[in-house]
This record gives C-alpha cells, structure tokens and sequence, in this order.
C-alpha cells in the first residue's frame, strides 16, 4: 500500500515538474523567438516599382515613355457566398464608368486569381489612362473594397516610327519572371529592340518600405524606405531624318542606316514595312498578330541585322582589295571581258552580255564587270578571298546593341565541307566573288564595311548615346596598314565612279547635292518558301522573284563622315532602285546641319541660296 503512495506521488512530482519546465521554457526561454515573430507579424514590408525609364533621341525628343495612369483591384475573398453581392456590386460599379471593362470579364478575372492561399487585393485593371480616370477618383474613394493605385504603361508617341529599333514592351513569361525581380512586380519586360538589349537600365531597382502596422493593418510609423531607381537612355538616332526616311521609302520593303563613319553612331535605320510597337504594350491580338507574321514582306523581321540576302556586286569592293592583297593582281592590269566565261561545261554570264572589253580593277567596280571578278578569283583562290572577307567583317557579328543579330555566312572549303560534308569545286569561288550563291550578308555587315573604306576604322555600330546624362564612348581601331591603304586607295576611286563616271552603274541616278562614292549591288533571290507561294497570286510571283537592288555609299568623298547603306528587296537594280533614295538622304543631312554646306557641290550651290533667301522672307514676314 505504502508502495502504491509513493509511486503516485511520484507521478504527480514528475508530472508538476514537466508542466513547469515547458512554462519555464515558454515564457523565458522563447521570449526572444515569440518576440521576434510577433515583430514581424506588425511589420508590413511593401516592395516599390520603378517608373521605366524613358527613351529619348539625340536631340531630346521622347520616343519611349510610361504614361501615368492608375490601376485598380479588389479586396481577396469576395466570390464567398456571404460576399457575393457586394463583389457585383463593386464590379457592376467599375464597368458603368469604363463600359470596356464587361461585369463578366471582370468577375471571371476575379475568380480565377481569388485563391484561400492570397490575402492581397487582386489587380482586375492593370491600366486606365490618368485623364480618364481623375474625375472619378472621388467617386471610386468612396468604396473600401475597392483598391486604386497609381500605374504606367509604356508608350510610343512615333508609334511604327523606328520599331525595330525601340523595340516594345510586353507581359513577361514565367521564365523572365524568375530571372527578373522587377518583372516579377511589374508584369512586363523588354521584348525586342533597345528595350530588351537595355532591359536592366531601363526598369532599374525595385525600391523597398518597411511599415509598422497594428493587428488590423493601419499604419503606425514607417520604419525603413528606399526608392526605387531607373535610367533613361538617350539615343544616337534622329527622329527628324527617321521620320523622314519613312516618308521617301513608300511602298518598298527593305532596310536602310545611315551611320557616322567615324564611330559607329547610327543616324537612323529602318527595317521597312514597320509596324506600330504600342500594339504589343497591351496585348495584340491574334488576327493582328497572324495577318503580321503572315505578310509577304516580314514586317516583323528586323531586316538591317537578321535579314540575310546575298550581297551581289555590293561586296566586289572587299573582293577586290582582297585581290591586291594576295599580291596576285595587280590594280592597272586588264582582264577581258567577253560577257562570258566557261570553266568546265558551265557558262558563268557577265551581266553585260555584249563584255566590258579590256578592264582594269577601278573600272571593273565602276562598271561592275563580273568576268573581272571571276578571272581574278580563279588566280587568289577561295582560301585567300574568305579570309581577308572575314577580316572585313563579314561571316561574323557587328556586335550592334541590338539583340539577336545574325551572322550570315562566307563560304569556303572548311564551311563546305562542315555543312554537307563535300569538296569546294572551281565554280563556286566564281559565285562568292560576286556576291551570290552561299554567300550571305546583312545590310549593317555592308554598312560597317563601307565604313571601313571610307575611314580606315573598325567600328561598333551602336545606338546608345547616354545612360541619364553619362556619355556611352565607343572605341575603335585602324584595320589597314600603310601599305594596305594605298590599295584601298585604288578601291575608294573606283567607288567613286560608281556615281560619277560616265558608266558607271549609279551615275545616272546619282543627285546627292554632296560629292558621294558608292558601289550598287544586284542579288538574286535564291527562292522563296513553299508556304509563301501558296499565297501569292501571279503577280505577286512575278515581283517576289525580282533581284534584290543594294547601295551602299559614304560622303562627303574628299572627307568622309556618313554611311549611307540601302536594300530594296526585290527592287532589281541597286542603282536605279536606290540611287534616288539615297540621295535624298544626303541632301536632308545637309539640310539638317550633319554636312557642312562647303561640301556642296558648285552645281547645287544656287540651291542653298534659293532655300536661304527663302527662309529669310518667310521669317520676315512673321508675325
């Protein structure tokens, strides 16, 4: 019996000791644990979105913007049944003021996003311009359910001007989310053009608020604050001479850049047709979309980097230098030039049926003749020619600021041999060397080439100026000796009868105001897919399977400062598709002050004092 006691009184000891060493342990030992929980629990942290940082041209002009406007949301938990009503009510509220807006597109919104695991209001507009709804802020403060918030959305006042440039913004995807905290908040990010490649810079840092708030979340003091951050970008482009390009390229496709010779700094580019970025801000739809994707003349392809076409006599400038490298050719020997050239059973045309004659290397550029070309390739060989063509810049990246640029191709015997696994054979050096066959290029690959002929630099095409009022310098280096430059001497004289002597291929369509040098291109089109042609009607057949016209020219000749690069898909001769064009170009340089008007030349002169006698009466009779 005394036994039995004691064991229970043992229980009851031990049991009375556990009991109080976990209300030791809870009290005392955690105090610290429970109190840093209970801090966190009336310590609301909000993250804040930046603003997206503008996107200007070189002279100020705006052509990236965020528009400032408001977003609105909804408390969470309103589709239970107890609330049902009041989450009509809200919603049918909403929709009287912006009718866009459907009751039932609102709800089924709501309730997809109206999980038990969210507590935070659920967005169900992203976007309603400021000046739409600032007479109804009053109104819209008098509902507690209902949550409104200053908001952006991207805008592009140029609207198709310089779209593949810009770029656009859109709803970021899963993957972009992960990578990207702002994403993440913002729901968008760069998704082409300057607005993906300066993504980072333009949507900047989340900024972050620390708030002490009670158990029914009303705000007590604001503990910590960091604001959010971006930059704005300025870029080299000018709208003015981007508008204008756009006026005179009516009714063509294709891609043109004008670019300082110098630097790399690009004036302006157009991939031609264009299509309107402020589309993609809030969603295209999918008619627009398939009619965009399925157009004839790829207004979505960004034609001056990812369009690749066979260069045609655009490139015999580099061919040729090549030429006098390999000490092989010599610039004042003449080739014959019958109109044809046989090598094995194959006949290799001329384009001048009727033959050149005898043709020295400045006149075989003047006049494009290919039997020159095709002789002299023979003597250097394709191993020499797609080496120093590579060096030239070609078979490689520009390293635009531009994503996705593509590369094109030289080919020679390791390519041929890589990509089909079969031995180069004699005739197709003869292709290469005037630009077609398996040779492929992009206009900024011309562009940066001609750059180089005209300044000896090898430059970075670029499009960014400044990052807020930091400048963006980019570097560059020679890339022909002294010994090379006398040859590329000889190279720069034939260019310049390519516009002035009195064969040559652009003379006739040459009206530049400025003495200008060029060389004009004729490629033809290889083919054109299957489920293209399904598509087209005869007439459509007849012009998609016309040659693609190049020209590509820098000015002033006596002290080169700009690149003038033009393709005309399917435009058939470079000089009469282009010359025009490009010369209308040059002249509005000088208008707009980039050429100094003492490279006019004498027969324009009479002009500049017309348009400055005029604009002095029309400032005089203003008001």
């Amino acid at each position: 019996m005394k036994n039995r006691i004691n064991f229970i009184i043992i229980i009851f000891a031990l049991f009375w000791i556990l009991l109080l060493s976990r209300l030791y342990f809870l009290s005392i030992k955690s105090n610290k644990y429970y109190q840093e929980l209970a801090n966190r629990n009336i310590i609301n942290i909000e993250y804040l979105t930046p603003t997206r940082g503008e996107i200007k041209d070189r002279t100020g002009s705006i052509i990236a913007m965020s528009r400032l406007g408001f977003s609105i949301a909804l408390k969470a938990h309103m589709s239970k049944k107890s609330k049902e009503k009041a989450l009509l009510k809200n919603i049918s509220f909403i929709s009287s003021h912006f009718p866009k807006q459907t009751v039932d597109k609102l709800i089924k919104l709501y309730k997809r996003k109206d999980t038990p695991y969210n507590h935070k209001p659920i967005k169900i507009i992203s976007f309603i311009p400021y000046e739409d709804m600032i007479e109804q802020f009053v109104a819209f403060s008098n509902f507690n359910d209902i949550i409104v918030k200053p908001s952006s959305r991207r805008f592009y006042p140029y609207e198709n001007s310089a779209s593949h440039i810009i770029g656009y913004v859109a709803k970021a995807n899963k993957k972009e989310i992960e990578k990207n905290k702002v994403a993440k908040y913002l729901g968008v990010v760069g998704k082409n053009g300057i607005e993906k490649q300066y993504d980072a810079i333009l949507g900047g840092e989340m900024g972050k608020r620390e708030v002490k708030v009670t158990a029914s979340n009303r705000k007590i003091a604001l503990i910590y604050e960091t604001k959010p951050t971006s930059s704005d970008l300025t870029l080299t482009i000018d709208m003015r001479l981007q508008a204008y390009i756009k006026e005179i390229f009516t009714d063509q496709s294709g891609a043109i850049i004008v670019m300082d010779a110098h630097d790399g700094s690009i004036l302006a580019s157009g991939s031609f047709p264009e299509y309107d970025i402020n589309a993609f801000v809030q969603g295209i739809s999918t008619k627009d979309w398939k009619t965009m994707i399925t157009d004839l003349d790829h207004p979505f392809t960004n034609k001056f980097i990812q369009g690749l076409y066979p260069p045609g006599s655009s490139t015999k400038p580099a061919v040729a230098l090549s030429f006098l490298n390999s000490g092989l050719v010599d610039e004042k020997e003449h080739f014959l030039c019958s109109g044809e050239l046989w090598l094995g059973k194959r006949k290799f045309r001329c384009w001048n049926s009727y033959g050149h004659g005898k043709v020295n290397m400045k006149r075989s550029i003047s006049e494009s003749c290919d039997d020159y070309f095709y002789k002299g390739g023979l003597r250097v060989g394709i191993d020499k020619i797609s080496t120093d063509l590579i060096r030239y810049g070609f078979g490689k990246k520009t390293y635009i600021d531009l994503p996705n640029e593509f590369i094109g191709t030289v080919p020679n015997r390791n390519w041929k041999i890589y990509k089909f696994g079969e031995s180069w054979h004699k005739g197709e050096t003869l292709n290469t060397v005037i630009g077609q066959g398996d040779f492929l290029a992009t206009p900024m690959q011309i562009a940066r080439f001609t750059a180089m002929i005209a300044t000896n630099k090898d430059i970075v095409p670029h499009f960014i100026k400044k990052v807020d009022s930091f400048e963006v310098n980019y570097t560059s280096q020679t890339i022909f000796n002294t010994l090379e430059l006398d040859k590329v001497k000889i190279i720069r004289e034939g260019m310049l009868d390519v516009c002035y002597a009195k064969r040559g291929t652009a003379t006739k369509y040459n009206h530049s105001i400025i003495t200008i040098a060029g060389k004009t291109g004729t490629s033809q089109v290889v083919g054109i897919p299957q489920e293209e042609k399904e598509r087209m009607s005869e007439d459509d057949l007849k012009h998609y399977h016309k040659s693609h016209a190049w020209f590509t020219t820098y000015g002033p000749y006596i002290n080169p400062k700009y690149v003038v690069t033009a393709l005309i898909e399917h435009g058939s001769h470079g000089g009469e598709a282009a010359g025009e064009l490009v010369s209308k170009i040059y002249n509005k340089l000088v208008e707009l002050g980039y050429i100094h008007k003492m490279y006019v030349r004498k027969e324009y002169r009479h002009l500049l004092d017309k348009e400055t006698n005029s604009t002095k009466e029309a400032n005089q009779t203003k008001p």
